[in-house]
């Protein structure tokens, strides 16, 4: 009777841990170079608002302010420059990834 009620606890918190992550939310992904160098090369299924736009575009994309949101350019600097404008917007869950390299390693995780 012990091994069934251990069972029935393991499989209880699959359930829930699986739920957890269906109700967890997606992570946003956006390209803050200019529109050329995104015409030139991107990521496929990432968002594209040049860090000039971010403050005044962000809400198009209607998120949380909790919601996670990674941020990435050429080499890190525009994308830190956008962490800090969408920071100042109250958005609490903010990263800068760096470059563009560096999101399309940490994406094929």
């Amino acid at each position: 009777m012990k091994n069934t009620s251990r069972i029935t606890t393991i499989a209880l918190l699959a359930i829930l841990l699986s739920a957890c992550s269906l109700f967890a939310p997606k992570t946003v992904w956006i390209d803050v170079r200019t529109l050329e160098e995104y015409n030139e090369d991107h990521i496929s299924n990432t968002e594209h608002i040049p860090h000039v736009e971010i403050a005044a575009r962000i809400s198009d994309l209607d998120l949380d302010k909790d919601a996670p949101i990674k941020l990435f350019c050429r080499s890190g600097v525009r994308a830190g420059i956008a962490q800090t404008a969408l920071q100042d917007l109250g958005y609490t869950n903010v990263e800068n990834v760096g470059g563009i390299a560096d999101a399309r390693v940490i994406l094929s995780q």
